[in-house]
């Protein structure tokens, strides 16, 4: 008796089991059986070759990637003597970050594998579905066409997806599962195992001994990401509209101006900064010829001033760009609300407070979410301007200008804990994304998107 057409997903795994010949059944053990029993050789010798070779993997390299994933190595590298030469020699041991790289690697093989496998499934059930209805089966070079015409986005989605699994979720994964481990300064490998340890490094941060430093470096992160958006938009925005404003001369010159900062690489307008703020720098230096001061001001060597220097140098850099911003925007605003509020009587204020700044936010929300945690992972002013310093006794391995990227960056060069870097670079992600989704979905931008 024949179905009447069904698609691929209307008829389950476990009842096409039940239903189809030996061969589909053959299908669940041995990949590829249905395609080679009715005609589809290559399709079907694929298939039974990829599992022969994830098999042949499995045995050799799989399980044993698997097993030692557990512990991350039982044998240290040392030196042991050897009775024949009568000297000691060294005895290669486990590495731990092998093991913990493979035993990932091993894992994403796996559910590759299942994938493949369900793949196998599939084709088997759609042959007998074809097969149920009387319709005739494709051949390789039909499956290949529509690879190339209907389906084709799956052949131009293969090789970016396998290339995002190997260089960005192999590593990422890589990356979260060393916040679990004791993976420190005192546990380097090849040398050193580290081993398993679990919430305990984010103990350590959140309440251990590692908080006294978390918890200032996370509060001045949150401030410098406020004041950095917040001063270059309403300045970027005011200078937009001073530029913008009805009997000023040569706003393209102005512009220009403004732009030159942007063309200029941000490392080396940094540097130069800090430069000239040194404490036998230019800046210094002038204001003592002047008389104005007696002692060169701390500008990067005090932890206030260097945070307000920071802020400053921030403004330097940002403004520009928000200010390009905010002109396209002003430009295209709609002239007849101005003038009807200017008819009616309102001051300038009172139209950029109503109208100018409203329409300006509303368009830029999306942008001001993203500007602000650009700045929580802001390393560039950071680093090149004061390197996270004047130091800290109290910390652990940061400064007093530090943020939290920043600081992870010590972690990790300087400091070789990997495991509380790791610890901050999640709680980073964590922090970034829940409030760019808050911030988001409570922007008019959101609310009025459908529209």
């Amino acid at each position: 008796m024949k179905l009447k057409a069904k698609t691929d997903d209307q008829i389950s795994f476990r009842e096409l089991f039940k239903k189809g010949d030996a061969a589909t059944k053959l299908s669940y053990i041995f990949m590829g059986m249905a395609n080679l029993r009715n005609g589809q050789i290559i399709k079907g010798l694929l298939f039974l070759l990829l599992q022969i070779g994830f098999a042949a993997w499995l045995v050799v390299n799989g399980f044993h990637a698997l097993s030692m994933l557990q512990t991350l190595g039982t044998k240290s590298q040392g030196w042991v003597m050897d009775e024949a030469l009568g000297i000691e020699v060294q005895q290669p041991g486990d590495n731990s970050m092998l093991l913990l790289l493979f035993g990932i690697a091993a894992i994403i093989l796996i559910l590759l594998f299942i994938f493949l496998y369900i793949v196998n499934l599939r084709s088997a059930r759609k042959i007998y579905l074809l097969k149920q209805t009387g319709h005739r089966l494709p051949t390789l070079k039909e499956d290949l066409n529509s690879l190339l015409n209907e389906k084709f986005y799956i052949t131009l989605m293969s090789v970016p997806l396998l290339g995002v699994l190997a260089f960005t979720i192999l590593p990422l994964l890589y990356m979260i599962s060393i916040a679990f481990t004791s993976y420190d300064h005192n546990h380097l490998p090849p040398k050193n195992l580290f081993h398993w340890v679990g919430f305990a490094n984010f103990g350590n941060v959140l309440t251990g001994d590692i908080a006294g430093t978390f918890f200032p470096v996370l509060t001045w992160t949150l401030i410098w990401a406020v004041l950095a958006t917040a001063t270059t938009f309403f300045f970027g925005i005011l200078l937009a509209l001073l530029i913008n404003a009805k009997g000023v001369k040569g706003k393209k010159v102005w512009r220009t101006i403004f732009v030159i900062t942007m063309a200029v690489p941000q490392f080396v307008s940094l540097l130069l900064m800090a430069n000239l703020f040194n404490g036998s720098g230019p800046v210094n230096a002038l204001l003592q010829n002047w008389g104005l001061i007696d002692q060169p001001i701390p500008f990067l060597t005090d932890g206030l001033m260097a945070k307000i220097t920071v802020i400053f140098v921030n403004m330097w850099v940002g403004i520009p760009v928000t200010m390009l911003v905010a002109t396209g925007i002003i430009t295209n605003l709609p002239t007849d609300q101005i003038e009807a509020a200017e008819i009616d009587g309102a001051n300038k204020l009172q139209i950029f407070r109503n109208i100018t700044f409203p329409q300006i936010l509303f368009v830029m929300a999306p942008s001001l979410i993203q500007q602000f945690i650009g700045n929580i992972n802001n390393f560039n002013v950071i680093f090149l301007l004061t390197g996270g310093q004047p130091a800290n006794s109290n910390y652990h391995s940061a400064g007093e200008t530090d943020l939290l990227v920043t600081w992870l960056y010590k972690l990790t060069v300087n400091a070789a804990d990997y495991n509380l870097a790791s610890v901050i670079g999640i709680i980073i992600f964590v922090l970034s994304a829940v409030f760019s989704l808050f911030a988001y979905t409570r922007s008019s931008s959101f609310k009025t998107e459908g529209a």
